[in-house]
């Protein structure tokens, strides 16, 4: 069962939606239409080049200028348009994808200001609107946790969590880091769950990174699909968790 709480301190540092598409060459052109459609969330605005590497033989005899001019006529890069809202998310438009980060996670789609959900939608619906895109080739959605440990102790870590961390065996106080990660399938979806024990600012912390995606979906779907793998990692999150990290969340953050 999904969770219907929004929390005051929640668990959550990081949610990231993304499309992906066949590369479309004329993207280029369709963006100055597209910053004008989303520039009152999305005022801030630059353009990156994701460099690549290209390794290139042209044999002992071959002159420096020559290999400049090789390099000259291959791509090295790709352009990623970004945009940013003063709420927090930041957009990235490439040839093949879109994704939208929010480090500053309020909730999906519950009450309040400021939900997920809402600047997919309002994204998407303007992307689409100019953008003809024949198919989305995936769409995944993605939470990743931090979570507090009472005490490196098995019953205490127990009693705040239904882990896959095989205690038994390898007791936590002797472990210095675990990893578990699995990919499943939750009905129509796939699921890439990972538990990690990691050490966080001097602190041992349980990092939760819960990846939904479904791969060619229809645009017209993309919402309904998006709010499908939320329900699936959600539920998901709502059986890893127990009630002591609930009440962790319902306390302000500290500071």
């Amino acid at each position: 069962m999904a969770i219907k709480e929004v929390f005051l301190n929640p668990t959550v540092k990081q949610v990231i939606f993304q499309i992906r598409f066949p590369n479309l060459f004329y993207i280029e052109n369709k963006i100055g239409d597209f910053q004008l459609r989303v520039m009152n969330e999305f005022p801030e605005s630059t353009m990156l080049h994701r460099r690549t590497f290209t390794w290139v033989d042209m044999g002992p005899e071959a002159k420096l200028t020559e290999i400049e001019s090789r390099l000259e006529k291959e791509p090295t890069g790709q352009k990623i348009w970004q945009f940013k809202s003063p709420k927090g998310f930041q957009l990235s438009v490439l040839g093949n994808s879109l994704d939208i980060t929010s480090d500053y996670h309020k909730t999906y789609n519950l009450e309040g200001r400021d939900k997920f959900r809402d600047i997919i939608e309002f994204v998407l619906d303007n992307f689409l609107a100019i953008v003809a895109l024949p198919i989305v080739n995936r769409i995944g959605l993605r939470y990743i946790d931090e979570c507090p440990i009472p005490s490196k102790e098995n019953s205490a870590f127990k009693s705040y969590y239904n882990s896959v961390f095989p205690l038994d065996r390898f007791d936590l106080a002797d472990v210095h880091e675990m990893d578990f990660k699995t990919i499943v399938r939750r009905g129509n979806y796939r699921l890439h769950y990972v538990e990690s024990l990691q050490k966080v600012k001097d602190e041992y912390r349980l990092i939760l990174d819960f990846d939904g995606f479904a791969t060619n979906v229809s645009p017209k779907d993309y919402l309904a699909v998006t709010d499908d793998l939320h329900k699936v990692i959600s539920a998901e999150y709502e059986m890893t968790i127990k009630e002591p990290v609930k009440e962790y969340m319902r306390q302000p953050k500290e500071g």
